[in-house]
Protein backbone atom coordinates (compact mmCIF):
# COMPACT_ATOMS: atom_id res chain seq x y z
CA UNK A 1 0.00 0.00 0.00
CA UNK A 2 1.60 3.90 -0.80
CA UNK A 3 -0.32 5.65 1.99
CA UNK A 4 -1.03 4.42 5.73
CA UNK A 5 -4.54 4.85 7.02
CA UNK A 6 -4.55 7.73 9.44
CA UNK A 7 -4.45 5.73 12.28
CA UNK A 8 -1.02 4.54 10.99
CA UNK A 9 0.47 7.43 10.47
CA UNK A 10 -0.44 8.51 13.92
CA UNK A 11 1.56 5.82 16.02
CA UNK A 12 5.14 6.60 17.08
CA UNK A 13 8.07 5.29 15.03
CA UNK A 14 9.76 2.48 16.35
CA UNK A 15 12.25 -0.10 15.67
CA UNK A 16 10.98 -2.97 13.59
CA UNK A 17 13.15 -5.07 14.49
CA UNK A 18 11.77 -5.56 17.47
CA UNK A 19 9.09 -8.70 18.61
CA UNK A 20 7.28 -5.23 19.93
CA UNK A 21 7.18 -3.99 16.46
CA UNK A 22 6.57 -6.80 14.50
CA UNK A 23 3.18 -7.25 16.66
CA UNK A 24 2.24 -3.93 15.79
CA UNK A 25 2.78 -4.27 12.07
CA UNK A 26 0.58 -7.20 12.19
CA UNK A 27 -1.98 -5.73 14.10
CA UNK A 28 -1.56 -2.60 11.62
CA UNK A 29 -2.10 -4.99 8.23
CA UNK A 30 -5.06 -6.85 9.97
CA UNK A 31 -6.80 -3.49 10.71
CA UNK A 32 -5.95 -2.16 7.24
CA UNK A 33 -7.74 -5.80 5.97
CA UNK A 34 -10.67 -5.12 7.59
CA UNK A 35 -11.06 -1.39 6.74
CA UNK A 36 -10.36 -2.26 2.91
CA UNK A 37 -13.16 -5.33 2.98
CA UNK A 38 -15.37 -3.35 4.81
CA UNK A 39 -14.96 0.10 1.86
CA UNK A 40 -15.23 -3.01 -0.99
CA UNK A 41 -18.55 -4.46 0.36
CA UNK A 42 -20.21 -1.17 1.22
CA UNK A 43 -19.37 -0.18 -2.32
CA UNK A 44 -20.93 -3.56 -3.99
CA UNK A 45 -24.30 -2.73 -1.99
CA UNK A 46 -24.67 0.66 -3.35
CA UNK A 47 -24.35 -0.78 -6.83
CA UNK A 48 -26.48 -3.62 -6.50
CA UNK A 49 -29.31 -0.94 -5.13
CA UNK A 50 -28.49 1.87 -8.11
CA UNK A 51 -28.70 -1.64 -10.81
CA UNK A 52 -32.26 -2.14 -9.13
CA UNK A 53 -33.40 1.20 -8.99
CA UNK A 54 -32.84 1.18 -12.79
CA UNK A 55 -34.31 -1.88 -14.20
CA UNK A 56 -38.44 -1.12 -14.66
CA UNK A 57 -40.55 -4.03 -13.04
CA UNK A 58 -41.15 -7.20 -15.22
CA UNK A 59 -44.89 -7.80 -15.93
CA UNK A 60 -46.78 -10.09 -14.55
CA UNK A 61 -47.54 -13.38 -16.96
CA UNK A 62 -50.58 -12.73 -18.99
CA UNK A 63 -53.10 -16.59 -18.20
CA UNK A 64 -54.73 -18.20 -21.73
CA UNK A 65 -58.12 -16.97 -22.38
CA UNK A 66 -60.56 -19.44 -20.17
CA UNK A 67 -58.12 -19.83 -17.35
CA UNK A 68 -57.26 -18.04 -13.93
CA UNK A 69 -54.14 -16.58 -13.50
CA UNK A 70 -52.03 -17.47 -10.84
CA UNK A 71 -50.87 -15.06 -7.90
CA UNK A 72 -47.28 -14.35 -7.36
CA UNK A 73 -45.44 -16.78 -5.39
CA UNK A 74 -47.49 -19.30 -6.42
CA UNK A 75 -50.67 -21.14 -4.05
CA UNK A 76 -50.20 -20.27 -0.42
CA UNK A 77 -48.53 -16.84 -0.75
CA UNK A 78 -49.35 -13.26 0.21
CA UNK A 79 -49.63 -11.96 -3.58
CA UNK A 80 -52.52 -9.92 -4.32
CA UNK A 81 -55.43 -11.60 -5.41
CA UNK A 82 -55.99 -12.82 -9.03
CA UNK A 83 -58.24 -11.55 -11.56
CA UNK A 84 -61.65 -12.85 -12.60
CA UNK A 85 -61.19 -15.69 -15.78
CA UNK A 86 -62.55 -14.09 -18.79
CA UNK A 87 -65.99 -15.89 -19.58
CA UNK A 88 -65.52 -19.32 -21.70
CA UNK A 89 -67.21 -19.70 -24.98
CA UNK A 90 -67.24 -23.81 -25.00
CA UNK A 91 -70.81 -25.22 -24.90
CA UNK A 92 -72.12 -26.74 -21.09
CA UNK A 93 -70.67 -30.39 -20.90
CA UNK A 94 -66.88 -30.08 -22.01
CA UNK A 95 -67.63 -30.60 -25.64
CA UNK A 96 -66.23 -28.90 -29.02
CA UNK A 97 -69.79 -28.91 -30.32
CA UNK A 98 -70.24 -25.12 -32.40
CA UNK A 99 -72.35 -22.87 -30.38
CA UNK A 100 -75.75 -22.76 -31.23
CA UNK A 101 -76.42 -20.46 -34.47
CA UNK A 102 -77.42 -17.39 -33.32
CA UNK A 103 -80.91 -15.86 -33.51
CA UNK A 104 -81.56 -14.70 -37.58
CA UNK A 105 -78.78 -16.32 -38.87
CA UNK A 106 -79.06 -18.59 -41.38
CA UNK A 107 -78.44 -22.38 -40.74
CA UNK A 108 -75.99 -23.63 -41.88
CA UNK A 109 -77.05 -26.53 -44.31
CA UNK A 110 -75.94 -30.10 -44.57
CA UNK A 111 -73.45 -29.34 -47.08
CA UNK A 112 -71.68 -26.44 -45.39
CA UNK A 113 -69.01 -26.65 -42.56
CA UNK A 114 -70.20 -25.00 -39.31
CA UNK A 115 -69.01 -21.60 -39.64
CA UNK A 116 -68.84 -21.47 -43.20
CA UNK A 117 -71.24 -19.38 -45.19
CA UNK A 118 -72.91 -21.14 -47.61
CA UNK A 119 -71.83 -21.21 -51.28
CA UNK A 120 -73.56 -18.63 -53.68
CA UNK A 121 -74.95 -20.83 -56.55
CA UNK A 122 -72.53 -20.82 -59.49
CA UNK A 123 -73.17 -18.69 -62.56
CA UNK A 124 -75.08 -20.88 -65.15
CA UNK A 125 -75.80 -24.03 -62.72
CA UNK A 126 -79.15 -25.29 -62.63
CA UNK A 127 -81.39 -24.06 -60.15
CA UNK A 128 -84.49 -25.97 -58.63
CA UNK A 129 -87.82 -25.28 -59.51
CA UNK A 130 -90.47 -23.47 -57.45
CA UNK A 131 -91.98 -26.13 -54.86
CA UNK A 132 -89.77 -29.05 -56.23
CA UNK A 133 -88.72 -31.53 -53.34
CA UNK A 134 -85.42 -30.88 -51.54
CA UNK A 135 -82.90 -33.49 -50.56
CA UNK A 136 -84.95 -32.84 -47.25
CA UNK A 137 -88.28 -32.93 -48.06
CA UNK A 138 -89.96 -36.41 -48.99
CA UNK A 139 -91.60 -36.78 -52.06
CA UNK A 140 -94.58 -37.04 -52.29
CA UNK A 141 -96.95 -39.75 -52.17
CA UNK A 142 -99.11 -40.48 -55.00
CA UNK A 143 -103.06 -40.46 -53.96
CA UNK A 144 -105.07 -43.51 -54.48
CA UNK A 145 -107.14 -44.15 -57.00
CA UNK A 146 -110.63 -42.53 -57.22
CA UNK A 147 -113.14 -45.23 -57.36
CA UNK A 148 -115.00 -45.37 -60.64
CA UNK A 149 -118.49 -43.24 -60.66
CA UNK A 150 -121.42 -45.66 -60.26
CA UNK A 151 -123.89 -46.82 -63.12
CA UNK A 152 -126.16 -44.73 -63.63
CA UNK A 153 -129.33 -45.55 -61.66
CA UNK A 154 -127.61 -47.66 -59.31
CA UNK A 155 -126.52 -47.10 -55.74
CA UNK A 156 -123.40 -47.73 -53.58
CA UNK A 157 -125.56 -47.79 -50.60
CA UNK A 158 -126.10 -51.32 -48.84
CA UNK A 159 -128.95 -53.48 -49.21
CA UNK A 160 -130.61 -54.80 -46.29
CA UNK A 161 -134.33 -54.82 -47.52
CA UNK A 162 -136.78 -56.48 -49.90
CA UNK A 163 -137.82 -54.61 -52.90
CA UNK A 164 -140.97 -53.89 -51.43
CA UNK A 165 -140.89 -53.85 -48.10
CA UNK A 166 -144.23 -54.68 -45.83
CA UNK A 167 -144.51 -58.58 -44.94
CA UNK A 168 -142.17 -60.36 -47.47
CA UNK A 169 -138.58 -61.60 -47.09
CA UNK A 170 -135.63 -62.30 -49.23
CA UNK A 171 -134.58 -65.91 -49.43
CA UNK A 172 -130.73 -65.26 -50.11
CA UNK A 173 -128.37 -68.83 -51.20
CA UNK A 174 -124.45 -68.33 -50.88
CA UNK A 175 -121.36 -69.67 -52.48
CA UNK A 176 -123.02 -71.89 -55.27
CA UNK A 177 -124.28 -73.58 -57.50
CA UNK A 178 -123.13 -77.16 -55.82
CA UNK A 179 -124.06 -80.27 -55.08
CA UNK A 180 -127.56 -78.95 -53.00
CA UNK A 181 -128.15 -75.87 -55.13
CA UNK A 182 -130.84 -78.64 -56.96
CA UNK A 183 -132.55 -79.99 -54.05
CA UNK A 184 -133.31 -76.35 -52.99
CA UNK A 185 -134.65 -75.10 -56.40
CA UNK A 186 -136.88 -78.31 -55.52
CA UNK A 187 -138.06 -77.00 -52.29
CA UNK A 188 -138.70 -73.45 -53.35
CA UNK A 189 -140.31 -74.53 -56.30
CA UNK A 190 -142.97 -76.54 -54.01
CA UNK A 191 -143.69 -74.11 -52.21
CA UNK A 192 -143.82 -71.30 -54.95
CA UNK A 193 -140.79 -69.42 -53.46
CA UNK A 194 -138.62 -67.29 -55.22
CA UNK A 195 -134.98 -67.02 -53.96
CA UNK A 196 -131.76 -64.82 -55.05
CA UNK A 197 -128.36 -67.27 -55.61
CA UNK A 198 -125.13 -65.12 -54.36
CA UNK A 199 -122.82 -67.35 -56.84
CA UNK A 200 -118.95 -67.80 -57.10
CA UNK A 201 -117.41 -66.71 -60.68
CA UNK A 202 -115.69 -70.14 -61.42
CA UNK A 203 -118.36 -72.40 -59.87
CA UNK A 204 -121.06 -70.67 -62.06
CA UNK A 205 -118.51 -71.20 -65.38
CA UNK A 206 -118.00 -75.32 -64.30
CA UNK A 207 -122.00 -75.22 -63.74
CA UNK A 208 -124.16 -73.35 -66.56
CA UNK A 209 -126.59 -75.56 -67.19
CA UNK A 210 -127.52 -74.95 -63.14
CA UNK A 211 -127.47 -71.14 -63.28
CA UNK A 212 -129.68 -71.52 -66.33
CA UNK A 213 -131.83 -73.64 -64.32
CA UNK A 214 -131.58 -70.90 -61.49
CA UNK A 215 -133.10 -68.21 -63.97
CA UNK A 216 -135.59 -70.45 -66.38
CA UNK A 217 -137.37 -70.86 -62.77
CA UNK A 218 -137.28 -67.18 -62.14
CA UNK A 219 -134.65 -66.69 -59.12
CA UNK A 220 -132.15 -63.88 -59.16
CA UNK A 221 -128.33 -63.80 -59.40
CA UNK A 222 -125.39 -62.07 -57.25
CA UNK A 223 -122.20 -61.98 -57.52
CA UNK A 224 -120.22 -63.70 -54.81
CA UNK A 225 -116.50 -62.64 -55.87
CA UNK A 226 -113.55 -65.21 -57.60
CA UNK A 227 -111.98 -67.08 -54.65
CA UNK A 228 -114.34 -66.11 -51.91
CA UNK A 229 -111.09 -64.92 -49.41
CA UNK A 230 -111.26 -63.58 -46.36
CA UNK A 231 -111.24 -60.76 -44.53
CA UNK A 232 -112.28 -59.82 -47.72
CA UNK A 233 -111.90 -55.86 -46.61
CA UNK A 234 -108.09 -56.52 -45.89
CA UNK A 235 -107.33 -56.94 -49.76
CA UNK A 236 -105.70 -54.09 -51.86
CA UNK A 237 -107.80 -52.12 -53.66
CA UNK A 238 -106.80 -53.97 -56.92
CA UNK A 239 -107.18 -57.16 -55.48
CA UNK A 240 -110.55 -56.80 -54.46
CA UNK A 241 -111.70 -55.12 -58.12
CA UNK A 242 -110.19 -58.68 -59.60
CA UNK A 243 -112.38 -60.53 -56.99
CA UNK A 244 -115.25 -58.81 -57.66
CA UNK A 245 -115.77 -57.40 -61.65
CA UNK A 246 -114.21 -60.50 -63.28
CA UNK A 247 -116.59 -62.92 -60.84
CA UNK A 248 -119.66 -61.38 -62.46
CA UNK A 249 -118.68 -61.55 -66.50
CA UNK A 250 -118.26 -65.17 -65.12
CA UNK A 251 -121.94 -65.86 -64.15
CA UNK A 252 -122.77 -63.91 -67.25
CA UNK A 253 -120.99 -66.00 -69.35
CA UNK A 254 -122.34 -68.66 -67.74
CA UNK A 255 -126.08 -67.96 -67.66
CA UNK A 256 -126.03 -66.57 -71.21
CA UNK A 257 -127.45 -63.78 -73.06
CA UNK A 258 -129.42 -61.15 -71.15
CA UNK A 259 -128.35 -62.26 -67.76
CA UNK A 260 -128.03 -60.01 -65.00
CA UNK A 261 -126.40 -59.59 -61.71
CA UNK A 262 -128.00 -56.76 -60.25
CA UNK A 263 -126.19 -57.36 -56.45
CA UNK A 264 -122.66 -58.08 -55.19
CA UNK A 265 -122.27 -60.00 -51.75
CA UNK A 266 -118.46 -59.64 -50.62
CA UNK A 267 -117.43 -62.71 -49.05
CA UNK A 268 -118.15 -62.30 -44.88
CA UNK A 269 -120.09 -59.32 -45.13
CA UNK A 270 -116.29 -57.47 -45.52
CA UNK A 271 -117.67 -54.35 -47.19
CA UNK A 272 -115.69 -51.08 -47.69
CA UNK A 273 -117.10 -47.79 -49.10
CA UNK A 274 -114.51 -48.66 -51.91
CA UNK A 275 -115.98 -51.98 -52.78
CA UNK A 276 -119.55 -50.73 -52.52
CA UNK A 277 -118.48 -48.55 -55.20
CA UNK A 278 -116.58 -50.97 -57.41
CA UNK A 279 -119.53 -53.10 -57.11
CA UNK A 280 -122.06 -50.14 -58.18
CA UNK A 281 -119.58 -48.82 -60.73
CA UNK A 282 -120.15 -52.48 -62.13
CA UNK A 283 -124.09 -52.17 -62.08
CA UNK A 284 -124.58 -53.80 -58.48
CA UNK A 285 -125.72 -53.06 -55.59
CA UNK A 286 -124.11 -53.89 -52.37
CA UNK A 287 -126.07 -56.71 -50.52
CA UNK A 288 -125.71 -57.49 -46.90
CA UNK A 289 -128.54 -59.41 -44.77
CA UNK A 290 -130.68 -58.66 -41.55
CA UNK A 291 -130.57 -62.74 -40.49
CA UNK A 292 -127.59 -64.86 -40.34
CA UNK A 293 -128.70 -68.59 -40.23
CA UNK A 294 -124.77 -70.17 -39.68
CA UNK A 295 -125.98 -72.72 -41.74
CA UNK A 296 -122.33 -72.79 -43.01
CA UNK A 297 -121.54 -74.64 -39.18
CA UNK A 298 -123.82 -76.90 -39.57
CA UNK A 299 -125.73 -76.23 -35.75
CA UNK A 300 -128.53 -78.87 -36.10
CA UNK A 301 -131.61 -78.08 -38.18
CA UNK A 302 -133.72 -76.80 -35.28
CA UNK A 303 -130.95 -73.89 -35.00
CA UNK A 304 -131.42 -73.29 -38.31
CA UNK A 305 -134.85 -72.59 -38.01
CA UNK A 306 -134.90 -71.02 -34.81
CA UNK A 307 -132.62 -68.38 -36.20
CA UNK A 308 -135.30 -67.60 -39.35
CA UNK A 309 -138.29 -67.99 -36.51
CA UNK A 310 -136.75 -65.48 -34.02
CA UNK A 311 -135.10 -62.61 -35.68
CA UNK A 312 -136.75 -62.06 -39.17
CA UNK A 313 -138.51 -58.72 -39.59
CA UNK A 314 -141.05 -58.10 -41.90
CA UNK A 315 -138.59 -57.15 -45.18
CA UNK A 316 -135.80 -59.06 -43.44
CA UNK A 317 -133.30 -60.43 -45.85
CA UNK A 318 -132.56 -64.37 -44.65
CA UNK A 319 -129.09 -65.53 -45.48
CA UNK A 320 -128.17 -69.39 -46.48
CA UNK A 321 -125.80 -71.88 -48.03
CA UNK A 322 -126.48 -73.76 -50.76
CA UNK A 323 -122.58 -74.59 -51.71
CA UNK A 324 -119.08 -74.72 -49.85
CA UNK A 325 -120.08 -78.15 -48.14
CA UNK A 326 -122.67 -80.68 -46.74
CA UNK A 327 -125.59 -78.43 -46.98
CA UNK A 328 -128.40 -81.69 -46.07
CA UNK A 329 -129.56 -79.46 -42.99
CA UNK A 330 -130.14 -76.25 -44.84
CA UNK A 331 -132.42 -78.55 -47.32
CA UNK A 332 -134.22 -80.48 -44.47
CA UNK A 333 -134.59 -76.26 -42.55
CA UNK A 334 -135.97 -75.16 -45.82
CA UNK A 335 -138.68 -77.24 -45.71
CA UNK A 336 -139.75 -76.44 -42.34
CA UNK A 337 -139.27 -72.62 -42.60
CA UNK A 338 -141.37 -72.37 -46.25
CA UNK A 339 -144.69 -73.37 -45.07
CA UNK A 340 -143.81 -71.47 -41.88
CA UNK A 341 -143.66 -68.35 -43.63
CA UNK A 342 -146.50 -69.06 -45.67
CA UNK A 343 -148.90 -69.36 -42.47
CA UNK A 344 -147.18 -66.22 -40.66
CA UNK A 345 -148.32 -64.31 -44.02
CA UNK A 346 -144.68 -63.44 -45.48
CA UNK A 347 -144.82 -63.27 -48.98
CA UNK A 348 -141.06 -63.84 -51.15
CA UNK A 349 -139.81 -61.00 -52.45
CA UNK A 350 -136.39 -60.21 -53.99
CA UNK A 351 -133.89 -57.65 -52.25
CA UNK A 352 -134.10 -53.91 -53.21
CA UNK A 353 -131.86 -52.54 -56.36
Amino acid sequence: MSSLHPVARSLPARSSHTPAARNRRGALRSACAALLVAAVVSGCGTAQGALQASTPPSAPPVAPPGTTAASPGGPGTSGSPSAPAAPSTRPPGGSDAVPATPPGAPAPSATTAPGRPPEAPRPGSPQPAPGAPTASTPPAQPAPPAPPPAAPGVSAALVASTAHGGRTVALTFDDGPGPATGQVLDVLAQYGAKATFCQIGPQAAANPAMVKRILAAGHRLCDHSVHHPQPFAALSHDRQVEEIVPARDMIVRAGGAGTEVPWFRAPGGGFTAANQQVAAAAGMRPLTWTVDTRDWSKPGVPAIVASVQHGLRPGGVVLMHDGGGDRSQTVAALRQLLPWLTAQGYGFDFPAV
